[in-house]
């Protein structure tokens, strides 16, 4: 696994380090070298399936696997949830012909420039979803909001990874054959009030087609 760390999220034309996850949705390992020379791949990055967020981005990529796979790019969605706990989850909440892959360690956000936010950050954001919240919340109190609403039990496994990485950025990105990124999109996560956001599905699937020929 490529151990290089840099400061800011890596870029359209940033070549993109190797790394190595326990796969969830089948056994052994993933690496984004199995797809160099291979495929293009689109990479999600997230905190973990105890984030409310997180399993909307992964239901998304989900969503739009199939009309990347006609375009000939593969997509690997990567949570922070351990292995074990991840594969409790999809097996209630499957997601067919979705890669993906465990990283509790955060060694993926790492490499690929995904940063951490500090607490006071964190504490100073609230997020507003009409129709889902009853009014804007905290991103804690958000969290368990959400979770309680969508039935997902918080396990130990959970706990110890809300603790560390309440405040973890994540990301996608589009990476082309040679291992070069494409595209990319990164959350912000800033002091005052937000709301959940999706990548440009349609800007993505423009480069896709861009990148799968």
């Amino acid at each position: 696994m490529s151990t290089r760390y840099v400061d800011h999220p890596l870029q359209p034309g940033d070549r993109a380090p190797n790394v190595v996850f326990d796969a969830i949705s089948r056994e052994g390992k993933i690496a984004l070298d199995d797809f160099r020379g291979r495929s293009p791949v689109l990479i999600g990055l997230f905190r973990g399936l105890h984030c409310p967020f997180c399993r909307r981005h992964v239901a998304a990529m989900a969503h739009l696997n199939p009309m990347l796979r006609e375009k000939g790019v593969q997509s690997l969605a990567v949570v922070n949830t351990p292995v074990e706990r991840a594969r409790l989850y999809f097996r209630y909440h499957p997601i067919p012909g979705l890669l993906a892959a465990s990283d509790p360690a955060r060694a993926s956000h790492q490499v690929f420039g995904l940063r951490e936010v500090g607490i006071d950050t964190v504490m100073a954001i609230r997020i507003d979803l009409p129709g889902e919240l009853p009014e804007p919340m905290g991103v804690m109190a958000m969290d368990e909001f959400l979770n309680k609403k969508e039935g997902y039990q918080i396990t130990e496994a959970d706990q110890q990874m809300m603790t560390a990485d309440e405040g973890q950025l994540v990301g996608q990105f589009l990476i082309d054959r040679e291992g070069i990124v494409r595209w990319s999109f990164t959350e912000v996560l800033e002091a005052g009030l937000h709301t959940f956001k999706a990548p440009n599905s349609e800007e993505l699937m423009s480069v896709a087609s861009q990148v799968a020929h």
